[in-house]
């Protein structure tokens, strides 16, 4: 299999890998890169476990192939925290027990980020586009 070369950020920090061609971004992230929040479910796209920020868009990383993200931006839930200190979601989601059992939690949390990211105060009165 061809190695391929892909730059991109990663939760504000540079990373550059030779990744096989056809290698998925959460593959790529878990198992090159050493970042775990994104959980591989279902790997086909129905569940969200995976989901990550991509140049401000809520992807799939089960889905996107790695060497289609280069030059890109992307946030997992591991790159939320500040200082140690955990993002407003992250805490609200501990304060309010959603995690459940934790498994699905970051592509919860991903999922909420990116829309109040697009639409800063929801309401059933909105549409989100």
């Amino acid at each position: 299999m061809a190695k391929v070369p892909v730059q991109f950020t990663l939760n504000g920090s540079e990373k550059a890998e030779f990744i096989d061609s056809g290698t998925t971004l959460l593959q790529a992230l878990r198992d090159k890169i050493g970042d775990t929040s994104p959980k591989g479910g279902c790997h086909q796209g129905t569940c969200g476990a995976c989901s990550v920020i991509i140049d401000g868009e809520l992807r799939l990383s089960c889905l996107t192939l790695a060497e289609t993200c280069n030059g890109a931006t992307i946030t997992t839930t591991s790159g939320l925290a500040e200082g140690g200190v955990l993002h407003p979601l992250q805490r609200a989601f501990l304060d309010t027990f959603a995690t459940q059992c934790g498994f699905c939690t970051p592509g919860m949390i991903m999922a909420a980020k990116a829309l109040l990211d697009h639409t800063p105060n929801p309401s059933r009165d909105e549409v989100v586009e």
